[in-house]
C-alpha cells in the first residue's frame, strides 16, 4: 500500500519540482499589503476632537446657560466618511428656557451633509426633526415622520456643517457670499456677510476676530430676524469664540467661549501646521497660557 501511495504521488511532486520555483517567484512579487482606494479628505481647519464650550448669557442677565460645539468624530453614513459634529445651547430664566441640540453628519471629502437631527425647544416651540440626505439622488427622507422630497441641490448643508463651512473661507471684510446650499429650498440663498475685525475678550482670553453675519431664509438662530453675528478667530483655525443673536421673548442670546480642545485635522489646511492658538492680550502680545477650562471629558 505504502508503494503504490507513492507511485501516485511521484507524478505530482515531479510536477510541483518543476513548476514550484516558477509559483514561488510570482508569490514573491505579489504585494505584502493592499491599500484600499479612498478619497483624500478636504483640507479643513477642524478635526476629530475639536471642542469649544461656550457661557451662555441672556443680554443684561448675564450667564444663564452652557454651550458646546464639538467634532465628536468620524462616522460612516451609507459606506461615506463623515465628520460628526454637534452644537447644544442649553439655558434661560425660569420661565423662559432655551434648549436646543443639533447633531450633523457632513462628507469628509466634499463637506455635503449626510445626516442631520434638529432637536429644538424654545419656550413655545418645540420640535424633534430627523432628516436623511442622499445628495447623488437630490432627495431626503424623514425616518421621524416618514415624510419624503427633494433636495434642491446635490451639495447640502444644514445650520450646524455651515458653520463649519464657513470657517473654511477666507473671510476678508466687505466680502459677501451666496450660496443655494441649504438643504431646504426655503432657507436658500443663505447668505455670508463679513462685516468687520474686532478683538473680543471672553473667559477664554482675548482674541483678534472677524465678524460674520450668516442669512438663512428660515426660523432660527441665523434666521434674518435674528442679526446674529459670529465672531471667528483670524488665525487659520477661524474659531468661534463669540456669537450673538436674538431669540423671541428670551431677547439677546450670546455665547462666549470659555474652553478650546485642539482637534486633529485629517488634512490641514496648507502651511498650518497645527499651530496652536494663543490668545492675546490687550498690547496685542500673545499669552503662552493654558486656557482655563472646567474640566470634564467632553459635553454632558
Amino acid at each position: 500500500m505504502r508503494f503504490r501511495l507513492s507511485c501516485l504521488l511521484l507524478p505530482f511532486t515531479l510536477a510541483f519540482g518543476a513548476v514550484g520555483p516558477v509559483l514561488m517567484a510570482q508569490v514573491d512579487r505579489l504585494p505584502t499589503r493592499v491599500e484600499p482606494r479612498l478619497e483624500a479628505p478636504a483640507a479643513v481647519p477642524f478635526g476629530p476632537g475639536e471642542l469649544l464650550r461656550y457661557d451662555v448669557r441672556l443680554g443684561a442677565l448675564g450667564r444663564r446657560g452652557e454651550g458646546h460645539m464639538q467634532v465628536i468624530g468620524l462616522e460612516t453614513v451609507r459606506g461615506r466618511t463623515t465628520y460628526h459634529v454637534s452644537m447644544a445651547i442649553e439655558g434661560g430664566l425660569l420661565f423662559a428656557k432655551v434648549k436646543d441640540h443639533y447633531d450633523s453628519w457632513f462628507d469628509v471629502t466634499d463637506l455635503v451633509t449626510r445626516r442631520f437631527i434638529q432637536d429644538v425647544d424654545e419656550i413655545n416651540y418645540e420640535r424633534y426633526r430627523h432628516w436623511e440626505l442622499f445628495p447623488e439622488e437630490r432627495r431626503w427622507e424623514r425616518p421621524d415622520n416618514g415624510n419624503e422630497g427633494d433636495l434642491p441641490t446635490d451639495l447640502p448643508l444644514d445650520d450646524i456643517s455651515f458653520l463649519y463651512f464657513v470657517r473654511t473661507l477666507p473671510l476678508e471684510v466687505g466680502d459677501e457670499y451666496s450660496f443655494d446650499r441649504y438643504f431646504r429650498e426655503n432657507g436658500n440663498p443663505v447668505v455670508i456677510r463679513v462685516l468687520r475685525k474686532d478683538t473680543v475678550t471672553v473667559p477664554a482670553g482675548t482674541f483678534e476676530t472677524v465678524v460674520v453675519r450668516p442669512i438663512i431664509q428660515t426660523k432660527g438662530l441665523f434666521s434674518q430676524g435674528g442679526e446674529a453675528e459670529l465672531y471667528f478667530t483670524t488665525d487659520e483655525r477661524r474659531l468661534m469664540v463669540l456669537m450673538k443673536s436674538k431669540v423671541p421673548l428670551v431677547g439677546a442670546l450670546s455665547l462666549h467661549l470659555t474652553e478650546i480642545r485642539a482637534g486633529s485635522p485629517l488634512q490641514p489646511l496648507p502651511g498650518s501646521m497645527g499651530t496652536p492658538l494663543e490668545p492675546i492680550d490687550d498690547a496685542g502680545v500673545s499669552l503662552a497660557t493654558e486656557t482655563p477650562g472646567r474640566g470634564g471629558s467632553g459635553p454632558d
